[in-house]
């Protein structure tokens, strides 16, 4: 393995590492602590959430990609360029997946909180929301354990 990969996969685990340790979070406290609290402050909580979140976590989401790929395609190691290639598939699949249904919901959301405005069906885009937050904390954990197969592959 280089220089090179080394770097690349590294800073793919922890860039991925800080999306998966969100969306664990998230699936194990945040999900259920919404569940049980009213509208208004699911609204306004949540959409405060998503404005830091939506502004924030789009670098080390979009460095996690770029890093796997080129971890990938400069590794000389056929059991690391498959795993880094399963790792760069869970990212795309999470990616195409918070885009097609957890963006909308943010999205919402985050509007809702700036206007200090409760929507109607403000216990839908929870559920709708909460609906895909598992799925996505496994697809980080698929991720990182591609990941470490291009680290731990020599």
């Amino acid at each position: 393995m280089n220089t090179l990969t080394d770097v690349a996969a590294l800073v793919a685990v922890f860039s991925t590492g800080i999306i998966y340790g969100t969306d664990v979070f998230c699936a194990l406290v945040l999900r259920p602590a919404a569940r049980d609290a009213r509208d208004a402050s699911v609204a306004d909580l949540l959409g405060r959430v998503h404005a830091y979140g939506d502004r924030r976590l789009p670098l080390p989401g979009v460095l996690a990609i770029v890093a796997t790929a080129l971890a990938t395609a400069v590794t000389d190691s056929t059991p690391a360029r498959t795993g880094g290639a399963v790792a760069l598939t869970a990212l795309l699949l999470w990616l195409a997946l918070y885009l097609r249904v957890s963006a909308p919901v943010n999205k919402r959301l985050r509007a809702a909180a700036a206007a200090h405005t409760v929507p109607a069906d403000t216990r839908q885009l929870q559920q709708r929301w909460d609906s895909v937050i598992w799925i996505r904390a496994l697809l980080q954990t698929i991720a990182l354990a591609g990941l470490l197969t291009i680290v731990l592959t020599r």
